[in-house]
């Protein structure tokens, strides 16, 4: 296991629990936190190959994105 493997491995766990318990319970801020476990992920896949990481890194974020500011607009709107 490289120190991008570990880092990585790290960073997915404490970027998860960051988003599913945010400090201040904004949407900003739950979304600024997504991202730290996207940056994780794209550092495990870096340890493996990195075409395949940047590509899942483009995806995961883009599709993560995408959701999250869709449960934002559904949540001010009601």
């Amino acid at each position: 296991m490289g120190p991008e493997f570990v880092l990585g491995l790290v960073l997915i766990l404490v970027g998860t629990v960051a988003s599913a318990f945010p400090r201040p319970k904004t949407y900003l801020v739950q979304l600024i936190n997504l991202e730290i476990p996207a940056w994780g992920l794209l550092l495990v896949m870096l340890s493996y190959n990195e075409a395949l990481a940047l590509l899942t890194f483009g995806g995961v974020s883009a599709l993560s994105t995408f959701i999250y500011v869709r449960v934002i607009q559904k949540r001010e709107g009601t």
